[in-house]
């Protein structure tokens, strides 16, 4: 463990783990990092996580477990490879991840179980502007013009293009970013939602769908494009619920889409406990 965030950064031990790590989380998110001395992966995990909780300053507290030290507490929680990562919330397991995963996905990963420090979300406030999509796009367009070497607008004027309805000028944006703002949050949740608005070109509209699905439940394209138009309207559950039917019966249909689907939709969703439901559901289905 470094020193980069000692306020939020502890070591985590089997004798104190309810303490500081299940009662602690009652009032303070906890991600458990578990990790090793030998893993090459968890060294650049690691690091990332600690900018993190140096960064959100409270936000949660992040507990390092070295399972060779803590082969119990590894044990409990069933850590099959190393770096795992959990997120203890309330007392519970909300969600997790295995693998070192890029600093973009981790923010979109907390995003969803830890709200912003107040500062900041007040920060946020303070830049909205009140403008229509188009009104942004050409603000973004003539700031990009007068200073073409900031990639940053880049992105921003890709997502106006997505707000505004442009979504193949959203796309072509998109694919032109630099590599390091290719996994921003931002960026990835858009990816997501571009994948989601091709999915729907040329699709029949609701009834019409529904209909199919209720005349055939085994109509897996009929069934994913409902899904895909649910989720478009508003009615994310609904949506889900598609994918999920079609994860069940049949998992391997069109290379494993539904799955994507599902990926697809909980980088997209802002409701935390319904996307951590639907992780649990599939996960249950797959693993």
């Amino acid at each position: 463990m470094t020193d980069a965030a000692p306020a939020h950064v502890f070591d985590v031990e089997q004798q104190s783990f309810e303490a500081d790590v299940l009662q602690a989380s009652l009032t303070t998110p906890v991600l458990v990092d578990f990790w090793a001395t030998w893993c090459e992966p968890c060294k650049t995990l690691g690091p990332m996580l600690e900018k993190l909780a140096a960064e959100y300053n409270g936000g949660f507290r992040l507990g390092k477990v070295d399972v060779d030290k803590q082969q119990e507490l590894a044990g409990m929680f069933g850590i099959k490879s190393i770096p795992t990562v959990v997120l203890v919330k309330d007392g519970q397991v909300l969600d997790g991840f295995a693998g070192a995963l890029p600093e973009g996905q981790l923010r979109e990963f907390l995003s969803r179980h830890v709200q912003p420090l107040e500062a900041l979300a007040e920060a946020i406030e303070e830049e909205v502007v009140q403008e229509t999509p188009e009104q942004a796009i050409d603000r973004l367009q003539q700031a990009i013009a007068a200073e073409p070497g900031k990639p940053d607008l880049k992105l921003d004027l890709a997502l106006a293009l997505m707000r505004a309805g442009q979504v193949d000028a959203a796309a072509t944006e998109l694919a032109a970013l630099p590599a390091n703002l290719a996994i921003d949050a931002r960026a990835v949740r858009l990816r997501s939602e571009l994948e989601l608005a091709h999915a729907l070109l040329d699709a029949p509209e609701k009834a019409k769908l529904q209909q199919l699905v209720q005349a055939d439940g085994n109509d897996w394209a009929a069934r994913d494009q409902l899904g895909v138009r649910l989720l478009h309207e508003g009615d994310a559950e609904a949506g889900l619920e598609q994918f999920l039917t079609i994860l069940q019966k049949a998992r391997d249909w069109n290379d494993g889409q539904a799955k994507k689907r599902l990926l697809a939709a909980f980088a997209t969703l802002d409701d935390a406990d319904l996307v951590s439901r639907y992780r649990r559901k599939m996960a249950s289905l797959l693993f």
